[in-house]
């Protein structure tokens, strides 16, 4: 992947900032960009001297158009294009849908769908003109199957799987591959930041390095894959997702009992 330029979302942290550095290490020229101006300047300094040459960041609100615009355009003057976009920025709240405000549902559908979705759009026509381009669209296994008190999050990456699959049969014709990472539980911050509600005790367990995520999505680019679950945890609930439904909701309501959440 020497050369390659990319463009990496929610790099301020977890998943997304785990994979600007994997890039790096292995020579890619790196665009990365957040919300935290301070995270990305760590992060740039812990990216010097890494194979691709010093790691580029630019802090703003993923769900500004005028900012997705000006990131294509930082990625075409400073890097000289685009091969490959990583959308890693998410949100996420917990709650019951019927107490959640619709500023909620519209915040997360913002940055969760809309935001990668409008900037893939935009930059289209630098991909075409990329090296083997491609496009990583960071999803959930709640894509496959909804979880009560995570109706928004899960509608927004139910939107992404389909966007994924979209996509990429769309642009086949331009060269362009769409890898969906399909994520389960992984060491991030996503926690810290839900716009409403708190982590509820039956989520909480062993969760998967962000490093060991990262280059899971990476070599998966390499391979030019279609979709990577990273995980035994992440592959075991898609599989049940597709054969056991029912199963699942029949847990989940079990543990929703026993640890009270409020409906």
């Amino acid at each position: 992947m020497a050369g390659t330029r990319a463009l990496v979302t929610g790099a301020s942290s977890g998943v997304g900032r785990a994979v600007a550095l994997e890039l790096a290490r292995r020579g890619v020229r790196v665009l990365a960009t957040g919300r935290r101006v301070e995270r990305l300047a760590a992060l740039e300094d812990e990216a010097a001297g890494m194979a691709g040459g010093p790691l580029l960041y630019e802090a703003g609100d993923i769900t500004s158009a005028d900012f997705r615009r000006h990131l294509v355009d930082v990625a075409n003057q400073r890097l000289g294009g685009l091969d490959l976009i990583v959308a890693a920025a998410g949100s996420g709240a917990i709650g019951s849908f019927r107490n959640a405000s619709p500023d909620t549902l519209a915040g997360i559908m913002d940055v969760d769908f809309v935001a990668p979705a409008e900037l893939v759009r935009v930059a289209l026509p630098s991909l075409r003109a990329g090296r083997d381009p491609a496009i990583v669209l960071v999803g959930s296994i709640l894509g496959y199957h909804s979880l009560p008190l995570h109706a928004e999050y899960c509608a927004a990456k139910a939107a992404v799987r389909s966007l994924a699959g979209t996509l990429r049969m769309e642009l086949v014709e331009d060269g362009i591959g769409v890898l969906l990472a399909s994520l389960g539980p992984k060491e991030s911050e996503f926690w810290n930041h839900l716009l409403t509600g708190h982590r509820p005790a039956w989520s909480r367990g062993r969760a998967m390095s962000a490093f060991r995520t990262a280059r899971i999505i990476v070599r998966a680019v390499v391979w030019r894959r279609r979709e990577v679950l990273p995980g035994w945890r992440a592959k075991g609930f898609a599989f049940a997702a597709r054969l056991f439904p029912r199963l699942i909701d029949r847990a989940m309501m079990r543990r929703m009992r026993r640890s009270r959440f409020p409906s």
